[in-house]
């Protein structure tokens, strides 16, 4: 079992596939940027499953599948499949833009991805392209409805309100997520790298009472996989709404997650520097006991807080290398 130095225990691992996307948006990667990892430096899929053997020795059982946009990475699905035959894996997720979901939805179900995160921060054309430089809702709200064509459950949409941008679309959002059975979860926007710094996001400490007494939002009676929302239900349970606040009510007490990059270096918190690179020891193939030691001596390094209250631009990383 993992346990840091504060005694929180480390089960959950975000892996990054590729820190590149095909969307441009304004919180996360700097328009006109050229910055991305070169290939020969990403993970193999072989590099990736041992990591995960190593950590699944010893506790860890739940993971999600990150970028950038992780379906730009070539033969994902082959990854899913080869890590859904680790016996110890309760859960297996991945977070995704869905620009690519229309065909790959089907396929990403059959390999035993469990869960899908998805992102959307609008429903309006023009807002959507104004914050990720492309006109691409249509295709995005296909990948939605071939996911739900394909049995995936309990989809998750991820939403940044950002103030006089889209923070005006909340209700359509919810809407759209009461008629097509889909889970809404509010994030605040980070201040990591110069988009994130720039971006003001919305206090939704403050909105979710608001939406409490519009909606007649209650207590969900259990939380929805291992992240940081909290969630609320519509009275009839029609409906669940989930909020993720690392600014306004941090979760660092419990948190309980690393980050694996593209490049092989662990990230022990989105808001710190501490990291640990496994790549070089990877390649020169240290045995399964040297890369529980080295997971062990990372796991020490994981700060006790994030400073984006203290120090907002501290994070000069964008959110892609980092994964999301």
């Amino acid at each position: 079992m993992l346990i840091d130095q504060f005694g929180r225990k480390i089960d959950y691992v975000r892996i990054s596939v590729t820190d590149r996307c095909d969307l441009r948006c304004t919180y996360c990667i700097p328009k006109g940027f050229k910055g991305f990892e070169v290939n020969k430096n990403w993970l193999t899929f072989d590099e990736i499953i041992r990591v995960v053997k190593a950590f699944s020795a010893m506790g860890t059982d739940h993971y999600r599948i990150t970028g950038g946009e992780p379906l730009l990475r070539k033969d994902v699905t082959e990854l899913i499949a080869r890590m859904k035959e680790i016996p110890t894996i309760k859960d297996l997720s991945m977070t995704t833009n869905a620009t690519q979901l229309e065909r790959l939805a089907k396929p990403l179900k059959e390999a035993g991805l469990d869960r899908l995160n998805i992102s959307l921060d609008s429903l309006n054309p023009l807002t959507v392209h104004q914050i990720t430089g492309n006109d691409c809702i249509d295709k995005v709200k296909r990948g939605i409805f071939a996911a739900i064509d394909a049995g995936f459950k309990m989809i998750k949409i991820n939403m940044v309100p950002m103030i006089g941008i889209n923070d005006q679309d909340i209700d359509k959002m919810i809407q759209f997520c009461i008629d097509n059975g889909l889970v809404l979860r509010l994030i605040e926007a980070m201040p990591m790298g110069i988009t994130g710094q720039s971006t003001e996001g919305k206090d939704l400490t403050k909105l979710l009472e608001t939406l409490k007494a519009k909606y007649g939002l209650v207590d969900a009676p259990q939380k929805l996989g291992q992240g940081p929302a909290r969630y609320y239900q519509s009275p009839d349970g029609s409906f669940t709404f989930g909020l993720i606040t690392p600014l306004s009510q941090h979760f660092c007490d419990s948190c309980n997650r690393v980050r694996l990059a593209v490049d092989g270096t662990l990230y022990m918190c989105l808001g710190q520097e501490e990291a640990y690179p496994l790549r070089e020891m990877l390649r020169d193939h240290c045995s399964d006991e040297e890369l529980q030691k080295a997971i062990r001596e990372a796991i020490d390094l994981k700060p006790q807080k994030h400073e984006f209250r203290t120090d907002a631009t501290k994070i000069k990383r964008i959110m892609s290398m980092t994964g999301g």
